[in-house]
């Protein structure tokens, strides 16, 4: 894989991680479009893009454990003496950082049990494409709400809806953020607590992921010629990733999610009229 490649990637993989895009849509996009072949259709290409994918997520968990690293030493903290001492009544973080776990497992139950099929029947540029699009105009319509509920009010109920909302982001194109984004927002949280709730409960599925899958890595090692491209590809990705956060949560503070949804529907429409016209 060229260094070139990998430095895209890992600033697609940043920006859009967090932003409500779709990390995993964008990560088949950009290589379709520019008609990169870096992982071939093979079992070996297959390793290779599986190991160059850790790497990417590897990054941005990085980049939103720095960024929330105060929040996350209290949930852990609260979290753990919650279950080992028993401590009653809970402190409010202790709850919640036990919801955010809960909201973690519909996602990962899922992706775990159909992660063959996912791979090989989603992903498709036209899919994405259509995806981009109803999910964003989805996006729009629900943050038109006024929402006033904030982190504190989060409870299990609305863990498990957002949860499940999740699972949808399976679908490359839909976005883990955007649409527990839009779950947020029906469920009446104000944009800030929305966006705030997306990036916490990404912590514990995307840690379970980059574990599980890492630890697959460090057994089969890493393949030939990817290390540089790895590392490359984690320093970016962490650092837009990091950035993503920040902006987005100043962003929506004051703003609407507008802009982004404008986004979606024109890369979308896009995609529809190159696979229309055969150029891809």
């Amino acid at each position: 894989m060229p260094i070139i490649h990998a430095i895209v990637l890992g600033l697609v993989q940043g920006l859009s991680e967090f932003l409500p895009i779709s990390s995993s849509g964008h990560l088949l996009l950009v290589p379709w479009l520019f008609g990169w072949h870096d992982f071939a259709d093979t079992a070996a290409g297959l390793a290779a893009e599986k190991a160059f994918d850790v790497a990417l997520h590897l990054g941005t968990l990085v980049a939103a454990l720095a960024y929330f690293r105060n929040d996350v030493k209290v949930y852990v903290r609260d979290g753990v003496q919650l279950v080992v001492r028993r401590q009653r009544p809970s402190t409010p973080e202790g709850r919640l950082a036990w919801l955010l776990v809960l909201s973690a497992l519909p996602g990962a139950a899922v992706g775990a049990l159909f992660e063959k099929s996912i791979d090989e029947k989603l992903g498709k540029p036209a899919l994405i494409a259509v995806s981009l699009i109803v999910f964003g105009l989805l996006l729009f319509y629900i943050d038109r709400r006024l929402g006033k509920r904030s982190l504190q009010d989060y409870t299990k109920r609305d863990s498990i809806i957002v949860g499940a909302a999740q699972v949808l982001a399976l679908n490359p194109g839909t976005s883990r953020s955007g649409i527990t984004m839009t779950a947020g927002r029906f469920l009446g949280f104000n944009r800030d607590t929305a966006a705030r709730v997306s990036f916490l409960m990404s912590l514990p599925i995307t840690a379970g992921a980059v574990a599980y899958k890492g630890l697959k890595l460090v057994k089969d090692g890493i393949p030939d010629g990817l290390g540089g491209p790895m590392v490359i590809g984690i320093i970016a990705s962490g650092i837009t990733g990091w950035l993503a956060v920040w902006g987005t949560l100043k962003w929506v503070r004051t703003r609407s999610f507008a802009p982004f949804v404008v986004y979606r529907i024109a890369l979308g429409l896009t995609v529809l009229v190159i696979v229309a016209a055969g150029w891809r």
